[in-house]
């Protein structure tokens, strides 16, 4: 990484720290939940929904008990419900025929499950298992490109690019750096730019529009 680069991360990390997920769980398999959840939703929209959702069915055993339409009527305040509800059936049948209920640590199981991409299983490995992926959600991608750690249209080769930028044992944190900052002022509209804590920094080529 360049001097700028490092400099970028520390600075994301004096200011957020180990901040973590703004998803709240408890287990593998409340994360794996929740982020389904999360696709086209707030993380404090599934927060609540999620609250009484688990201490109802904590386990994936649990969850069978329900058909699409009670699951749907549980997170209908939350986008997409009814074919999250679907997903979350189906892999939760899949978890207890395969796994024992539990949730695989390996990608390739994680993205077989029914409404799990290359996202999910990056945040579920990250935030739930500890080991080294890096999830590009739509603040990610925004950041980094913004930033200069990424020059890419699509979310895979943003992933690409940051990962052979930013050190292997610094995903999990940066990619946690990055969303944060992307809630705070590095917004898709009417960004905080001359507040910005990084604007000596930024590489984006538009900044200079919202000094």
């Amino acid at each position: 990484m360049t001097e700028r680069e490092w400099a970028i991360l520390d600075r994301l990390k004096e200011e957020y720290g180990d901040i973590g997920s703004g998803l709240r769980f408890n287990n593998p398999f409340e994360l794996l939940i929740a982020t389904i959840l999360s696709a086209q939703s707030t993380d404090v929209r599934v927060n609540m929904v999620t609250e009484d959702l688990f201490k109802k069915y904590p386990t994936a055993a649990a969850f069978l008990s329900l058909n699409e339409e009670s699951l749907s009527r549980e997170i209908a305040s939350i986008g997409l419900y009814r074919s999250k509800s679907k997903n979350i059936l189906k892999t939760c049948q899949t978890l207890v025929a395969e796994y024992g209920g539990e949730v695989p640590d390996d990608r390739s199981r994680l993205e077989a499950l029914a409404g799990v991409g290359r996202k999910t299983a990056n945040v579920v490995l990250c935030n739930a298992f500890h080991k080294p992926a890096f999830a590009v959600d739509t603040h990610v991608f925004r950041v980094t490109n913004r930033l200069g750690f990424a020059n890419h249209r699509t979310v895979l080769g943003v992933e690409k690019q940051v990962t052979e930028r930013i050190p292997e044992d610094l995903w999990c944190d940066a990619h946690h750096w990055f969303i944060w900052h992307g809630r705070g002022p590095c917004k898709a509209r009417q960004p905080k730019c001359k507040a910005c804590f990084l604007a000596d920094l930024c590489e984006w080529s538009d900044k200079h529009k919202y000094q």
